[in-house]
């Protein structure tokens, strides 16, 4: 399960939002109810938020490094 400001990447593309697979965010709010949901946040290299997505736990993978 991942927590809080982890650093997650996309397994798949989010084409609503414009986010490729492999796009780099930070899960800002967990969900635990009814089922394991996050809310991502991606920014661009300014560190401006270019999307908020609430995925499905198997959307997402922890990124290392």
């Amino acid at each position: 399960m991942l927590e809080l400001y982890d650093v997650v990447e996309l397994r798949e593309a989010i084409p609503g939002e414009q986010l490729p697979a492999g796009a780099v965010g930070t899960v800002v709010h967990v969900f635990d109810s009814p089922s394991t949901a996050y809310e991502v946040e991606f920014a661009d290299a300014d560190g401006h938020t270019i999307a908020m997505v609430t995925l499905r736990a198997d959307q997402v993978i922890r990124r290392v490094g």
